[in-house]
């Protein structure tokens, strides 16, 4: 059997950095694959005006797998500053690549494992392992955003008395008013519990937690509450427990150690998994895999934190651990677990540590303590 086919797409700040130090030590633990560089990012769209240039999207569309590193975002004044002169004032538009990314491959599942590592100084306790499942494909990060609505958008409006306080802005008017709109289909709803509820099996929970606010988000969160009690009733085995986005964020700080597999649309289930990193130690600690019909994504959770680019200093461990999620789904699962408790020896044993960890290792020797340990 031939060789899976790996897309690597480094993007912007840290990201090709975590990403060398991934290869590396993939190399060294003996996975084959036939590895292809892809571009992304914003010195694409300072460049080209587009951060996901069809070429990548070619790349990705024969890949079985891709390690991703981070992308920098920014508003649009900004985005439209960062062109370069000749396509300035052309009407290009900034969107996120990696959201983009998330649409065009139906990547709807987001799933972000967070547990303790012993040794490690930063984690709250040393008995959480939980995993936030994100639905990536909708909600608020559907893209459906107006800053100049237009006049047949406010007049549509105006019928809703919620409305009323706004639509006397000024027509055509940027900055005035905007809008973000929050979809939520139950195809879509139902799909991302089921998933949930399909790990929750494999993980050996007994309960699937979901995360909305349906009290005031009557309409979208209401309809993923119904969506959910719909899927799970065909899960005897598994409890359906229903929390409040300001409640989980409370009880998650509180009793981390109590829940196993949460479940929310795109926005909740981004602040979530951000919320749990932290009690894991921090982004540097926080993997993450998107799951889609025929590509999956890996990613660390941690961003392009450009300014820690250039300096070597960056933690690799998020990217290593996304590896470990990519090997899984690759089905290199012996791979994978020699990966992952290399990373859990390196950091009980507590000699090499990156700044964010306490220490002064750069990202290379970090990864070259996990190759090591590899090998042990």
């Amino acid at each position: 059997m031939s060789p899976p086919t790996v897309a690597l797409l480094g993007g912007d700040g840290i990201g090709p950095e975590v990403l060398t130090a991934a290869r590396s030590v993939l190399d060294a633990i003996g996975f084959e694959a036939r590895y292809v560089e892809a571009d992304i990012g914003w010195r694409l769209w300072s460049t080209e005006g587009d951060a996901l240039p069809q070429r990548t999207v070619r790349i990705l569309e024969q890949a079985d797998a891709a390690l991703f590193g981070a992308v920098t975002s920014l508003p649009g004044p900004e985005a439209e500053a960062a062109l370069v002169p000749t396509l300035q004032g052309t009407g290009l538009r900034y969107r996120s690549p990696i959201v983009r990314l998330r649409q065009h491959f139906d990547l709807f599942a987001n799933v972000r494992p967070c547990r303790s590592f012993a040794g490690n100084p930063l984690q709250a306790r040393s008995d959480i392992d939980l995993v936030v499942v994100r639905e990536n494909t909708q909600g608020l990060y559907a893209g459906l955003e107006f800053d100049r609505p237009s006049a047949e958008l406010q007049a549509a409006l105006s019928s809703e008395s919620a409305y009323a306080p706004y639509a006397d802005a000024p027509e055509g008017a940027e900055g005035e008013v905007a809008l973000s709109v929050r979809v939520i289909s139950a195809r879509r709803a139902q799909r991302i519990v089921r998933f949930a509820a399909e790990l929750a099996l494999a993980r050996g929970e007994t309960k699937v937690t979901l995360v909305e606010k349906a009290n005031v988000l009557r309409a979208t969160s209401g309809l993923m509450v119904r969506s959910a009690r719909t899927v799970m009733a065909a899960y005897p085995l598994l409890e359906l427990e229903e929390v409040n986005i300001d409640a989980a964020a409370m009880w998650l700080v509180k009793r981390p150690q109590e829940y196993g597999v949460l479940v929310a649309s795109n926005l909740f289930g981004d602040i979530l998994s951000d919320l749990c990193a932290q009690l894991v130690g921090g982004l540097g600690l926080s993997p993450s895999g998107s799951y889609g019909p025929k590509l999956a994504l890996f990613e660390p959770t941690h961003g392009s934190a450009p300014k820690y680019a250039g300096k070597g200093i960056a933690n690799p461990l998020a990217m290593l651990l996304s590896a470990a999620m990519m090997l899984h789904h690759l089905h290199e699962v012996a791979l994978a677990q020699r990966l992952e408790r290399a990373v859990a020896t390196v950091l009980e044993a507590g000699r090499v540590r990156t700044a964010d960890l306490g220490g002064s290792a750069t990202t290379t020797q970090m990864a070259q303590a996990v190759a090591d340990a590899c090998d042990a």
